[in-house]
């Protein structure tokens, strides 16, 4: 990123505020990084924890796939989602509390004895499933944020940190080689007029 200046103490004063900024800036960040890199591992963990128990779950029922096709899928129905929203190192994160289940009204005399287990073990199922659902959509959002914040520490980091230093440090050479050169253009002018003054003292 070329950073554009002017050859003058203006120019140096604003480079050195710009430089200040991102200095200062810079930990801050490198810690915001890091946090957000923890939590995306945490979050990771969680969705494969939540996949390996709703494969577990499913696979237990697996015995009784001839008494699902019994089943009446329709007298259960998620009624609501509980939700509430958490920061996690400033990014804003859906949290699920809770997930509410209705369940239609039905004779249990009518209806296999195993009906109620399989209401139960549905609204389980359907849970573990919503559950990794909102842990996925978590870990999306903590995994953008960490890569914009990892964008931003490099930016800061290897572009323009180093540019202003750079920047800064030519216009400090280019004062410095003009004041030498004046200094230099005084004595010579001085050197002249002495000369000048002993020539026409003779």
């Amino acid at each position: 990123m070329a950073i554009k200046f002017q050859y003058n103490k203006t120019s140096r004063q604003q480079l050195e505020k710009q430089l200040q900024i991102r200095e200062r800036a810079l930990p801050t960040l490198q810690s915001k990084e890091t946090a957000l890199r923890m939590e995306v591992k945490k979050a990771k963990k969680e969705v494969e924890k939540l996949d390996t128990e709703l494969e577990k779950q499913i696979m237990s029922y697996e015995k009784m796939v001839g008494l699902w096709t019994e089943f009446d899928p329709s007298l259960v129905k998620v009624k609501d989602v509980n939700l509430s929203k958490k920061k996690i190192a400033g990014v804003s994160i859906p949290i699920l509390n809770r997930v509410e289940f209705e369940t239609k009204r039905f004779s249990i005399f009518n209806r296999p004895k195993w009906f109620l287990d399989g209401i139960h073990m549905l609204e389980l199922l359907a849970e573990i499933g919503i559950r990794r659902d909102f842990n996925a959509i978590k870990l999306e959002r903590l995994e953008y944020a960490r890569k914009k914040t990892t964008q931003k520490v490099n930016l800061f980091e290897k572009v323009q940190i180093p540019g202003y230093q750079e920047a800064i440090l030519k216009i400090k050479r280019y004062l410095e080689d003009e004041e030498n050169l004046s200094k230099s253009s005084q004595k010579i002018m001085r050197a002249h007029q002495e000369k000048r003054k002993e020539e026409e003292g003779w």
